[in-house]
C-alpha cells in the first residue's frame, strides 16, 4: 500500500513539486547548517569563545544546538517521522533530547571537578 509523501518542509513553509526537488531542498538546508558549523569552528569568534553559559562556551552550545537541529530534521523528514502518530513522534523526539541534556549535565559537572583538581593542585595519598 503506497501513499504520497508530503512535499513540503518547515511545516509547510516551503513546498516542492517532486520528491527529487524536495531531496535537493533538504540537502541544501543540511549543507547550510553544516557550513555554518564549519565556519564557526574555523573562525571561532571571540564573542562566542569568551562568553560562557552554564559553564560552557557559547560556541559549544551553538554546536550542540545545530547538531540536534540536523538530527531532528533528518529523523523528521528522511525517516518519515512526520507521518506517524503524535505519541510515537514524542517518544522518538523527546527521549534523545532528555538523554542529551543529561549527558551535557554529566559532562559539565565532571569537567568542573577536573578543572578544580588541576587548578588547586594534586593531592597525593600515601597508603
Amino acid at each position: 500500500m503506497a501513499h504520497e509523501h508530503k512535499l513540503e518542509i518547515f511545516r509547510g513553509l516551503v513546498k516542492f513539486r517532486s520528491n527529487t526537488s524536495k531531496i535537493w531542498g533538504v540537502l541544501i538546508f543540511l549543507t547550510l547548517v553544516t557550513a555554518v558549523e564549519v565556519a564557526l569552528g574555523i573562525t571561532k569568534p571571540a564573542i562566542l569563545t569568551g562568553n560562557y553559559l552554564l559553564g560552557m562556551k557559547l560556541l559549544n552550545w551553538i554546536f550542540i544546538i545545530l547538531t540536534l537541529v540536523k538530527a531532528y530534521y533528518i529523523a523528521w523528514d528522511f525517516m518519515h517521522l512526520r507521518d506517524e502518530k503524535s505519541a510515537l513522534q514524542r517518544a522518538i523526539v523527546w527521549t534523545p533530547i532528555f538523554l542529551v541534556a543529561y549527558l551535557i549535565f554529566i559532562l559539565l559537572f565532571e569537567a568542573d571537578y577536573i578543572y578544580n583538581v588541576f587548578k588547586d593542585g594534586f593531592v597525593k595519598w600515601d597508603f
